[in-house]
């Protein structure tokens, strides 16, 4: 009997240690379970006033309602559609002020954006999250670090993350490095694109935002996926700038040959 003893014990260590483990692996699968939902749930509004409150959750249906009646109404034309894939997760990369256009596009996929903390910002949140999409906290002027933290989970638990590189305030086409650095931590792929309108109205904001009008055609071009290796290096950055410039001029382009400019915002 004695004999037996030494591997009994070594028996029962397994079997705490493997049991340890699972339950390890179940709190951290929560963990991320739960983390998870709240990029897809609306945020608290506690820190807002009751008037502000009011604002948020009335202009974020108000604009879902008003992009999905139109988006319905809209021909898309596609151009490099070969360069997307969902086979792999991407950091989607395009202008501020293309946010309604591409939110209607790119819906139900499941894509993070960042969303500042900021009472502009919450309403343009809750709109996109309607669409599917999850929202990270954060942005280049408030709570950066933690907002681009959430993103960087996301992408490696297999969700795609979307910037617009020139947010939340400018200046207008000028693309910040934020993109590049998520795709470097997480080893996504950078999918640059641009979507372009032959009729829309510009709202009187620092980068004209764009709101299609209905049975508007728009225009999409997709660029080469980029992976990055170095997101600090400026050649890396000049080569990210140059290929969403180049993107928006030929999606211009497209919309300008259609013969139906552009109006500006008259409400």
């Amino acid at each position: 009997m004695a004999a037996l003893t030494p591997p009994l014990k070594r028996d029962s260590s397994v079997s705490m240690s493997q049991a340890t483990s699972q339950r390890q692996e179940i709190r951290d699968a929560a963990g991320r379970e739960e983390s998870s939902d709240k990029l897809y749930s609306f945020a608290r509004l506690d820190n807002y006033t009751f008037k502000q409150r009011l604002i948020i959750r009335f202009a974020g249906v108000a604009l879902y309602w008003l992009i999905r009646a139109i988006g319905a109404t809209l021909k898309f034309e596609v151009k490099g559609w070969e360069h997307h894939t969902e086979r792999e997760p991407l950091v989607y990369c395009f202008w501020h002020n293309r946010i309604p256009i591409a939110t209607w596009f790119w819906r139900h996929r499941g894509i993070v954006v960042m969303s500042s903390r900021s009472f502009d910002s919450e309403y343009i949140a809750r709109f996109i999250q309607r669409f599917g999409y999850g929202a990270a906290k954060g942005s280049s002027t408030r709570g950066a670090l933690a907002g681009l933290i959430q993103m960087i989970r996301a992408v490696r638990s297999g969700k795609s993350a979307a910037f617009t590189v020139d947010g939340p305030r400018g200046p207008i086409y000028e693309a910040k490095p934020g993109a590049l650095l998520l795709a470097k931590k997480t080893g996504a792929a950078v999918l640059p694109f641009s979507i372009s309108l032959d009729r829309c109205w510009r709202l009187p904001s620092w980068d004209r935002i764009e709101i299609p009008k209905p049975f508007a055609r728009a225009f999409v071009v997709i660029g080469e996926r980029i992976y990055v290796e170095d997101a600090d290096d400026e050649a890396e950055q000049r080569r990210f700038q140059c290929a969403l410039d180049d993107l928006r001029e030929r999606s211009d382009a497209l919309a300008a040959r259609s013969g139906r400019p552009s109006a500006r915002f008259s409400g």
